[in-house]
């Protein structure tokens, strides 16, 4: 066991002593590697706060019916009981128009616009939860309220939420697409340096090999500084992601306030950022152990 680990602390030591013989080369792999590992995080941590703004609206979709301004107290009531009634309908709301003038008056924007309108140009409204909650059932739901006596306008309040559902969907799958197109491109970098590697100590290898070295042996110190390129490269990626948080945080933070929303942009949590680091030095091993194998072999 002592052995073992010190042949893997040996191999360890060596990879270290290549990154720092060459300081302004390895700086330049990191950069390329943290660069190319860099554009999926920052996506996946855009979509991570977008996830966050999401949480923050109704889960189940609900339906507004607002009725005709010239609809009367017992159309009103006429609605309320068929919506009680109805095997669809899981609960219902009814609005006032007059609590509805009461709410907007207390919004000191609009208290100003209200005053000057002769009468109250707000209708009576309820808000409806359906029992299924389905996409397809809601719009049935919704065709039929359209249909009946006194309701002017039917609308799906939560519709925008499945719409923002569908883009995050494209946008995370996009994430995952460009992941895996530049998780090539990190193992291609690093097979073509750990093949320089090889090539600059061809004649070290082969007479290891003509010494009894075993392949393990030989490969040792190449797959670790295939991992430590990748591991090193992984937290450049994820310095650039919170440089790109910050950049970012202060006039997204201004936009969200123009819409009333609390919201602070935040990096790359542990979950991500352990996955980024992990991805990197297991990629960084792949395309040492590829190298190697073809290296190696055209020596034998």
């Amino acid at each position: 066991m002592r052995i073992w680990i010190a042949h893997h602390s040996d191999a360890a030591w060596h990879a270290l002593r290549k990154l720092a013989v060459a300081p302004i080369n390895s700086l330049l792999y990191l950069l390329a590697i943290g660069v190319t590992l860099a554009l999926p995080a920052v996506g996946q941590m855009l979509l991570t706060n977008a996830a966050r703004l999401t949480e923050s609206t109704p889960p189940a979709p609900q339906i507004s019916i607002f009725m005709a301004s010239r609809a009367d107290s017992k159309a009103t009531k006429d609605v309320s009981e068929r919506l009680r009634k109805h095997v669809g309908v899981k609960s219902h709301q009814f609005l006032s128009r007059e609590e509805t003038l009461s709410r907007m008056k207390g919004n000191p924007d609009l208290r100003d616009v209200i005053d000057a309108l002769s009468s109250n140009p707000f209708p009576d409204a309820f808000v409806v939860a359906a029992a299924d909650d389905s996409h397809l059932a809601m719009e049935k739901l919704a065709d039929e309220f359209r249909k009946w006596p006194n309701v002017e306008h039917v609308q799906l309040d939560s519709l925008w939420v499945r719409r923002l559902d569908a883009l995050l969907n494209l946008v995370r799958t996009s994430v995952i697409l460009l992941g895996v197109l530049l998780g090539g491109g990190l193992v291609a970098i690093s097979f073509s340096i750990i093949r320089m590697q090889i090539l600059t100590h061809r004649a070290e290898i082969e007479v290891s090999q003509l010494l009894g070295a075993t392949d393990g042996y030989i490969r040792r110190p190449f797959l670790y500084y295939g991992v430590l390129l990748g591991l090193s490269g992984g937290c450049v990626a994820w310095l650039l992601v919170g440089a790109v948080t910050l950049w970012l945080r202060t006039p997204l933070g201004e936009l969200a306030h123009l819409y009333d929303l609390v919201f602070s942009l935040q990096t790359l949590n542990p979950r991500d950022s352990a996955l980024l680091l992990g991805l990197s030095a297991s990629l960084g091993w792949l395309g040492a152990m590829v190298s190697l194998q073809q290296q190696l072999g055209q020596f034998r």
